[in-house]
């Protein structure tokens, strides 16, 4: 494979892929956290620990799950839990390294709405709700998100708050007394969004070819921007074989 143009999703799945570490125990969802998390384990994470809501520990996957009790991630399992035990005594006890997030806007401090948009009693659109993003962004270590930079999306104030990221700033997080990390990260298709000392996301990383004013006018917030600005590693023919041909090769997530 010689083409190495790629859809603003590879792009996004590719770099979220990066942030994890080996031997990460990550919470995972469906869709694109879940190639991001597999891409991560068959390159330069081989230990990582895959954790779905519905009980599975050490998840290997013969192909892409479907949903987070698909019977795929059964199979080769480290072990299999109730969902009170997943939640319980592993999340709540700083058993989980990473959790990445979803969601439909994203705030000035990393708060996600995963709700609806507009007025909660009477919402433009209705969406499918927390699910159990609430407990992952209060008690895991790390918190990510993938999403389109896009100012819809981007709002300097989440419509309804559905999972705390930094609430109104870091010490406003501090004061509630859990332990999470709160959001790390923000990979978009255009960089990297992370926290500075008050919780505030601020742009820390470019893709080749972004700028730094696309992502300003795609942003709600007077966007801040690093003094250590960095551009990420390009996209290597390597991540995008393993991504449309071992990974999602029916286009399932990447379209």
């Amino acid at each position: 494979m010689t083409d190495l143009t790629y859809s603003s999703a590879e792009l996004m799945i590719i770099n979220a892929a990066r942030l994890l570490r080996d031997g990460d125990a990550v919470f995972v969802g469906v869709g694109q956290p879940n190639l991001a998390c597999n891409l991560a384990k068959r390159t330069h994470a081989p230990n990582l620990v895959m954790i779905y809501e519905a009980g599975v520990i050490g998840a290997e996957p013969a192909r892409l799950p479907l949903s987070i009790g698909d019977p795929t991630l059964v199979s080769g399992a480290l072990s299999v839990v109730s969902m009170y035990d997943i939640f319980a005594n592993y999340l709540q006890r700083g058993n989980v390294d990473v959790g990445f997030m979803g969601g439909a806007q994203i705030d000035k401090y990393g708060n996600i709405n995963a709700t609806v948009i507009g007025d909660y009693a009477q919402p433009k659109v209705r969406l499918p709700g927390s699910g159990g993003s609430q407990e992952i962004a209060a008690w895991a270590n790390r918190c990510y998100i993938m999403t389109p930079h896009q100012k819809r999306r981007f709002p300097e104030k989440v419509d309804f708050m559905t999972s705390a990221g930094y609430l109104g700033g870091r010490k406003e997080r501090e004061a509630t007394g859990v332990r999470g990390g709160g959001m790390l990260a923000v990979v978009t298709d255009i960089g990297l969004l992370e926290p500075d000392e008050t919780g505030e996301m601020v742009l820390t990383a470019l893709h080749p070819g972004c700028t730094v004013e696309e992502a300003k006018i795609n942003t709600g917030w007077d966007l801040k921007v690093t003094t250590e600005l960095r551009t990420t590693d390009p996209v290597t023919e390597k991540e995008l074989r393993i991504l449309r041909e071992e990974l999602d090769p029916d286009g399932l997530y990447l379209k």
